[in-house]
């Protein structure tokens, strides 16, 4: 291997907003560690005998979701500093978004794309003005995306780079993570997500992560058709690259005639403090790859823009997907892509998580050794006698859920809704649970 439209806030919004505010404004501190009940281990039982064993949840059930906050089935309220991996940007439940749900559900939700509908096209015309693009492909889940991504970039070399068939190559970078599906977990680097699950899709390449140099190496190859990245890795450890990477990665697909693919299911709308990572440095990529809070956590809404000279290359029948492009869905993005707008929610990632790094920047280095992150997409590395996960049940226990990426690593990535009486709560749980643990 290759080593913007603008709608009025609506009065409900408002009234939400509002609420929130008043709520966390008055909230005293957490008074003592939440105690995990009978009732929350009866759901731990019951999911670990009937549920297939791929996930390794932290010990806590979530019944009700509002805002930045989440209730398990005892009535704790906890800080939710994961946000569904950035699914709830808008925070849980927003009214606008579950508004949206309810009243288009009680119309029509699903047709399949063998008829048209009446909500796809007012969709497919906001999304692509408001993120400068020809057409978008609707899907559902973001390695869905990832996986149209992949097929539009080979597509297009074949019919428009001419590289000769079944010859085309896609590059990766080590560390990357878009999902787990065979065609996923075969540009991995992690053997968790590969290991046992070969043979793996051919021509796919994998390079170092923000290595210019490495890059410029493997874009040579004529049969290179994409590069496939995260502009900031979220799954890895939320790995910034050096300032001028993304530029530099602009530049070089240029160059060689390669589509920059950026993938933007956990960087974009809004986490990182602009509408995509990307426009931290001004780049536009050839294709973007959309999902999460495109619905607001409501459910599975992905997407992937790009211009006609690569979109236009799938022709009827080459590609699809039963419930991409539902009216459920359409709707849903719709409100969900307004909030992010009226609400300035770029705009607050930047100012709290500037906050949040600068606090967090203040703990013992023995303790805390890295801060990293940009918006409200940060991670922090830690040096305790205890790894992060011990490290999260104890968060969790003070009333802050977060989750480790790595054994060292803890991400925290609150819904972009929080504001500062709330995230001086929440960096006073963090500081005593971290120096707790010293």
């Amino acid at each position: 291997m290759l080593s913007r439209m603008r709608q009025p806030v609506s009065q409900a919004t408002k009234q939400w907003v509002s609420m929130v505010v008043n709520k966390s404004t008055q909230a005293a501190p957490s008074a003592g560690p939440v105690k995990i009940g009978t009732a929350s281990q009866a759901i731990f039982n019951r999911e670990q005998k009937y549920g297939a064993h791929n996930y390794h949840p932290l010990p806590v059930a979530l019944s009700k979701g509002e805002g930045v906050y989440v209730w398990d089935v005892e009535g704790n309220r906890y800080y939710d500093f994961l946000s569904a991996y950035s699914a709830c940007n808008q925070g849980h439940c927003h009214p606008k978004i579950v508004k949206a749900l309810k009243k288009q559900a009680d119309m029509f939700t699903l047709s399949s794309r063998a008829f048209y509908n009446d909500v796809l096209g007012e969709y497919e015309e906001y999304i692509t003005n408001l993120f400068g693009y020809d057409k978008v492909l609707p899907m559902n889940t973001g390695v869905e995306g990832g996986e149209t991504a992949c097929k539009l970039a080979r597509k297009w070399g074949y019919k428009v780079k001419k590289i000769p068939e079944n010859e085309a190559k896609i590059v990766f970078v080590a560390g990357n993570f878009w999902g787990r599906t065979l065609a996923a977990i075969s540009s991995s680097t992690d053997p968790d997500s590969y290991a046992g699950y070969g043979p793996y899709m051919p021509g796919f390449y994998i390079i170092p992560y923000d290595d210019v140099t490495a890059l410029e190496e493997a874009l040579q190859d004529p049969n290179v058709c994409g590069f496939m990245f995260e502009p900031i890795q979220g799954e890895a450890g939320v790995v910034v690259p050096q300032e001028g990477y993304l530029k530099k990665v602009r530049q070089l697909c240029t160059k060689y005639r390669v589509l920059m693919i950026a993938d933007e299911v956990q960087t974009g709308l809004c986490r990182t403090g602009r509408m995509l990572a990307c426009d931290h440095e001004n780049v536009r990529p050839d294709l973007v790859i959309l999902g999460k809070a495109l619905s607001g956590g409501v459910l599975p809404v992905s997407a992937v823009l790009a211009d006609n000279e690569v979109m236009l290359t799938i022709l009827p029948g080459e590609h699809g997907s039963t419930f991409g492009g539902n009216p459920l869905a359409c709707r849903v993005a719709l409100a969900s892509l307004e909030v992010l707008q009226e609400e300035k929610l770029a705009e607050n990632a930047e100012l709290q998580g500037k906050l949040l790094r600068e606090e967090l920047g203040k703990l013992p280095k023995e303790v805390v050794s890295v801060v990293r992150g940009k918006g409200l997409l940060n991670a922090i590395v830690i040096h305790t006698k205890h790894d992060a996960w011990d490290v999260c049940v104890k968060l969790r226990d003070n009333g802050l859920l977060a989750k480790p990426t790595h054994g060292d690593i803890i991400r925290f990535a609150p819904p972009l809704v929080i504001n500062k009486a709330q995230m001086d709560e929440c960096l006073e749980i963090i500081t005593r649970t971290i120096l707790s643990m010293k």
